[in-house]
């Protein structure tokens, strides 16, 4: 009975090195996660490989790509450790401890206030873990259809996955300029006349892109983009730097500071929409995820507002 249970744990171990693996999307950036060596994870990864009968993983252009196969086992592995995550919050909430971990995947726009809702959450339950993991939206998307995630943020949450959303905090998008800049000195502007200036895009798959290009669709116009910039944060460095104009969340605005930088005043801005939590309502969710539900839904979103007057009376 011993050694069966030990081969359990073994097993467990190897699903948790899969997972860092798939994540890190390289073998060195898993043995730092996880603080084992090179070695260890190869020979894991290899044993786990064996005993499917499939690889798990290949590399294109350098690059470690999981397999189809790879990613089932993915999604079986996030089932397992779920399943004794929970065991281990129910086992702990008996002890009135309120212990686990707590999965998020959110879009980078959000990355400026999630840590303000996660602040107070974590000081109610300082026993608990948090992996929080920031990406575009392709990248987002990939993580709720794997199920990774207790929770998933987005501005526009993808139509083709039936899931639970709860709309919490207005996210208007509004066009910001150099104060120098010739636009800054208008009184009103026009979609047309800022189409006319260089502009600074996200990248493609970014929720943000994804409504201006829908905007400027409505309208039938076309930005003149000058650069395509994968980083709120470096548009918003450019945009200092005269390099041109944008569009970005408020929010991304207020959090990340606006030195020198103004907002426009454009007829057809701001362009509204709202952030959403997003969960699985196939996966049973874990104690902490409940928790951390109740927390949005209430004192978490009330929290939120209150830092984000604080942060615009600053700005």
């Amino acid at each position: 009975m011993h050694s069966r249970l030990h081969a359990h744990v073994g097993t467990m171990r190897r699903l948790e090195i899969l997972l860092a693996v798939h994540d890190k999307e390289s073998i060195n950036e898993a043995t730092k996660a996880l603080f084992l060596t090179q070695p260890t994870v190869s020979i894991q990864m290899r044993k786990l490989s064996d005993t499917i009968g499939e690889p798990l993983y290949r590399y294109v252009n350098r690059k470690l790509v999981f397999t189809d196969v790879g990613l089932e086992l993915v999604k079986t592995a996030v089932e397992v450790l779920d399943s004794f995550s929970r065991l281990y919050q129910t086992l702990g909430s008996m002890r009135e401890l309120k212990s686990g971990t707590l999965r998020l995947a959110v879009v980078t726009t959000s990355k400026y206030f999630i840590p303000h809702l996660l602040g107070p959450f974590c000081e109610q339950f300082p026993n608990i873990d948090i992996q929080l993991y920031i990406g575009n939206r392709e990248q987002t998307i990939e993580r709720m259809k794997q199920g990774i995630d207790d929770f998933y943020v987005f501005s526009h949450p993808p139509k083709d996955i039936e899931a639970h959303s709860l709309a919490f905090l207005e996210n208007p998008l509004v066009a910001i300029a150099h104060q120098d800049h010739p636009l800054a000195k208008q009184e009103s502007i026009s979609l047309s006349e800022l189409c006319q200036a260089p502009f600074l895009m996200r990248e493609k798959g970014s929720g943000t892109r994804y409504a201006i290009e829908q905007l400027f669709k409505k309208h039938k116009l076309q930005a003149n983009i000058k650069m395509t910039i994968e980083s709120n944060e470096a548009i918003k460095h450019s945009v200092m730097s005269k390099l041109g104009i944008s569009i970005i969340s408020a929010h991304t605005l207020t959090y990340g500071g606006q030195s020198g930088l103004v907002r426009l005043p454009v007829k057809e801005l701001p362009i509204d929409s709202h952030w959403f939590f997003m969960w699985s309502n196939t996966k049973r969710p874990t104690l902490i995820a409940t928790e951390f539900l109740e927390h949005i839904e209430s004192n978490g979103k009330y929290l939120l507002l209150k830092e984000l007057e604080k942060s615009a009376s600053i700005g």
